[in-house]
């Protein structure tokens, strides 16, 4: 059942490039008119590490190990409506977003959502876990942002050092999740 903060289905995303993160590629050129930004990190090494990033990441554990509330929580899926929640200091935000792309393959697992009306910003964000042949598992963050509408416009310089804390946040989640011990 829907919550009463979720976005009814069919309202259109708030940009139009949908898809433009390719979360499913390896290489990657964003589109014009956007802050762009890709990073890749090292977190872990070997099919354990793997197997955990590539599980935690399709449940939103790389959002939710951040300090994200996800509802509806569980598996992504290629259309989902969700609302994602921050605690920011005092201030709750409120962040609508549908899932836009899923790939999950044998070396690439991870998903991209784009913002739903209400978002503080305009765009889209991946998320994506590979495993390269010589054991490395990496994380890939790519995001699409511009200033979002109403209220949080003059917000939008404020969002962008957020922003870089929440992706620091990103980078060390599924890292972390290599030092917990495995359940059986």
């Amino acid at each position: 059942m829907p919550s009463d903060d979720a976005t009814p289905a069919g309202v259109p995303l708030t940009y139009g490039d949908v898809g433009a993160t390719r979360p499913g590629s390896e290489t990657w050129e964003p589109p014009a008119g956007y802050r762009a930004l890709e990073t890749t990190v090292v977190i872990g090494h070997g099919e354990e590490a793997w197997e955990r990033a590539a599980s935690s990441v399709l449940v939103w554990g790389v959002k939710t190990r951040s300090g994200f509330h996800v509802k509806p929580g569980g598996r992504v899926a290629l259309g989902a409506d969700h609302v994602l929640q921050a605690r920011l200091g005092p201030v709750t935000v409120t962040e609508p977003v549908r899932v836009v792309a899923v790939v999950e393959t044998a070396a690439r697992c991870g998903f991209a959502y784009g913002t739903l009306p209400g978002h503080p910003v305009s765009g889209e964000e991946a998320f994506v876990v590979q495993r390269r042949p010589d054991g490395a598992v990496l994380l890939t963050l790519r995001s699409l942002i511009r200033a979002g509408s109403g209220v949080w416009r003059p917000l939008f310089p404020a969002l962008l050092v957020a922003q870089r804390v929440y992706r620091w946040r990103y980078q060390r989640a599924l890292r972390d999740l290599q030092e917990l011990p495995q359940r059986r």
